[in-house]
C-alpha cells in the first residue's frame, strides 16, 4: 500500500479563509451600495445597519489576515511578506498576486483611516472608504488568477453568486431615486455592467482554460508538481477504488 501525501493543512486554510474573506467583502459592498436603511422602512434602523456593515468589514479583514498569513507559511507557492503588501514583486503569479496585494493595502488604508476617523474628518474618511468600492473587483480578479481550484463547481458558483449579487445591488440603487443623479447612476450601471462581462469573456480563455498555471506566471520548478487540487482528486480516486475493491 502506498502513501498519498495530500494538500497542508495551511492550504486548506488558505483557500477556506480566501474564500470567507470574498464573502463578506461582498456583503459589505452589497450593504454600502445599497444603503440599507434608505431602503428597509423603520425595520431597519440606522444603527443596526451601520452596526452589520462594521461586523462585517472587520471579519472580512480578520479572514484576509489568516489568509495572509498561511499564503506566507504554506510551502507550496514561494510568497513572502514582503509579496503579499508590495504588488508585484512576487515570482508566483506576480500579475495575480500583486493584484491581491492591492487589495489589501486598499483594505489596510480603509481599517487605519477608520481609527482615525476623528482626526480626519468625514470628508477624508468618507473619500478614503470608497476604497472599498475598488478592492472588491480586484479581490475577485486575484482569486480567479491565483487561486488552484478555481475550475471547482462550488467555487465557480461561490464566485458568480458574489458578482451577480454586487450587480443586482448597483442596479437597484440605480433604480432608487430616478433619475435623480442620472449621470452618476448611469456610470455606475455601465461599470458594473462592463466588469461582470469582462470576466464572462475573460474566464474561459483564462483561469478556466487550459495551462492557466503557466501562464499565469507559476515558476517552472512548480509547474510539474500536482497542484493540491490534483492531490485531492487523486486522493478521493484512490480511496473510491479501494471501495470498490472491498466491496
Amino acid at each position: 500500500m502506498s502513501a498519498t501525501v495530500g494538500p497542508s493543512a495551511y492550504w486548506y486554510v488558505t483557500r477556506s479563509t480566501g474564500v470567507v474573506a470574498l464573502v463578506l467583502l461582498t456583503v459589505t459592498v452589497v450593504i454600502g451600495v445599497l444603503d440599507v436603511a434608505r431602503v428597509g422602512g423603520p425595520t431597519w434602523p440606522r444603527f443596526v445597519v451601520d452596526g452589520i456593515h462594521r461586523t462585517g468589514s472587520l471579519l472580512a479583514v480578520v479572514f484576509l489576515t489568516v489568509h495572509i498569513v498561511t499564503s506566507v507559511l504554506d510551502s507550496f507557492a514561494p510568497i513572502s511578506v514582503i509579496d503579499v503588501f508590495v504588488p508585484f514583486t512576487g515570482s508566483y503569479r506576480p500579475i495575480w498576486l500583486g493584484l491581491g496585494a492591492l487589495a489589501s493595502d486598499l483594505l489596510v488604508a480603509i481599517v487605519l483611516t477608520s481609527l482615525l476617523r476623528r482626526r480626519l474628518g468625514h470628508g477624508a474618511w468618507r473619500a478614503t472608504h470608497w476604497l472599498a468600492y475598488a478592492s472588491w473587483p480586484i479581490a475577485v480578479i486575484h482569486g480567479y488568477g491565483t487561486g488552484s481550484d478555481v475550475t471547482q463547481a462550488w467555487l465557480e458558483w461561490t464566485n458568480a453568486g458574489c458578482v451577480l449579487v454586487v450587480l443586482a445591488a448597483v442596479l437597484a440603487r440605480a433604480a432608487i431615486g430616478w433619475p435623480q443623479a442620472r449621470r452618476v447612476r448611469l456610470g455606475a450601471i455601465a461599470a458594473a455592467v462592463a466588469f461582470a462581462a469582462a470576466l464572462a469573456l475573460w474566464l474561459p480563455g483564462g483561469p478556466l482554460g487550459s495551462h492557466w498555471a503557466r501562464r499565469a506566471g507559476t515558476p517552472a520548478s512548480l509547474l510539474g508538481r500536482p497542484t493540491a487540487s490534483a492531490q485531492i482528486g487523486s486522493m478521493a480516486q484512490t480511496a473510491s477504488a479501494g471501495r470498490t475493491a472491498s466491496a
